[in-house]
């Protein structure tokens, strides 16, 4: 439930949320295995370990760098201008806020209700010490040059902002600031000075740039995602396609995506699905489960088959409700994980059902990538078959095979 709301917030709320939101959508639970065959393993035979030191698709998330994303998030939200850009009297912190703030309803219902950003915004605006183009900010800008930006903002903002009450800052530049182009996520480097204000260490912080009006809300979902650990699904090494590796799945790759639900895999690993919703096929045998739609917070999310120490196969279903109302294609989507792939390398592929079909207008390559009833996918080296017995409105049954 969304930070400290009143009972009447809550009620009104629940009444205007879909039913299938609030309790989950109807669904079977995972059936059991066939008659004499071995039962599934324990879901932590499937909890891959990151071997990057930093963010991966590891499930053992190092919650003493990373954010817990549980609960309420306090985050503070100020808005800087610049000796070089200083902010027009017509430009509204109130507006610009409107921007992304609604990023946090958008990250309470992709999180199943489990994560809410309580944002309080200081609606004034604080002039930076150094131009805008002082401070190198473009791709390429290191931790350093980040977190020197990030001090003189909360440097600025401190006679009127107690940073000792929140969790996180979010910095808004104006809009005349075109030096500040995009947004990037800081995150403390322990052992470090880093920025410290009110008695209080910023571990994590989001500097907007003037990209946000281009993603807008899920901008917010994106990058808060990496103070949670979750790494780039894009490709850093933009080559034809800088996003050939997930198309528009999950919001951790292209933010605008047609399907920006966070995969099951990102659900579990940041603990909004539980073990009990993932079926786990480590050693040899068969399962057949009914998968719930991923966009539900109910039901089996999940089937995985690890076919290395870092390496799996998952499945999962997709439906066109909820955070993904523009899915190019429903069906059960099937990717590798990777989780010794660095952010921004590819840590998840998806496997692409139909590859030579043309996406259609609007989507992209890998958008039309689930598999549909009577669909099968074979990776004969690893010995893994996921089957795709039958659909319904609210999910695929597969049979996962590890031989």
């Amino acid at each position: 439930m969304p930070g400290p709301r009143s009972a009447f917030l809550w009620v009104l709320l629940a009444a205007l949320l879909p039913l299938s939101f609030l309790l989950g959508a109807p669904a079977a639970l995972g059936a059991p295995a066939a008659l004499g065959a071995p039962a599934a393993d324990s879901a932590s035979a499937c909890a891959l370990r990151g071997t990057t030191g930093w963010t991966d698709e590891g499930h053992d998330t190092d919650f003493s760098v990373f954010r817990r994303p549980a609960g309420t998030i306090k985050a503070a939200m100020v808005f800087v201008d610049f000796p070089d850009a200083p902010a027009p009297s017509a430009e509204s912190p109130a507006d610009d806020a409107a921007q992304v703030t609604p990023g946090a309803d958008w990250l309470w219902n992709a999180s199943y209700g489990k994560a809410w950003l309580d944002i309080t915004q200081h609606r004034r605006w604080v002039r930076m010490p150094h131009n805008s183009t002082d401070y190198g900010y473009e791709r390429g800008m290191t931790h350093e040059q980040h977190e020197a930006y990030l001090k003189d903002a909360v440097a600025a903002a401190d006679p009127d902002v107690d940073f000792s009450r929140y969790d996180m800052v979010y910095v808004v530049p104006t809009k005349n600031a075109s030096a500040v182009s995009y947004t990037p996520t800081y995150v403390y480097e322990p052992g470090t000075a880093g920025v410290v204000a009110d008695g209080r260490r910023v571990k994590w912080a989001v500097t907007f740039g003037q990209d946000m009006w281009h993603w807008g809300k899920k901008l917010v979902a994106h990058e808060t995602g990496h103070t949670f650990g979750l790494p780039d699904l894009y490709a850093f090494d933009k080559g034809d396609d800088d996003h050939r590796f997930v198309g528009g799945w999950d919001v951790m790759g292209l933010i605008g995506g047609a399907g920006p639900q966070y995969f099951a895999w990102h659900s579990w690993k940041l603990g909004w699905t539980d073990d009990s919703q993932v079926v786990c096929r480590a050693s040899a045998g068969s399962d057949t489960v009914h998968l719930t739609a991923v966009e539900y917070g109910s039901g089996t999310k999940m089937a995985v088959i690890p076919t290395g120490p870092s390496t799996a196969y998952v499945v999962e279903s997709r439906r066109a409700v909820q955070a993904d109302t523009g899915l190019c294609a429903t069906g059960a989507l099937v990717y590798k994980v990777d989780s010794s792939v660095k952010s921004g390398e590819g840590p998840i592929r998806v496997m692409d059902a139909k590859p030579r079909a043309t996406p259609a207008s609007g989507c992209r390559p890998l958008d039309d990538g689930p598999f549909w009833a009577g669909e099968t996918f074979t990776d004969s080296a690893a010995g893994v078959r996921i089957e795709v017995l039958s659909a319904d409105g609210n999910g695929e049954t597969v049979r996962i095979t590890k031989s």
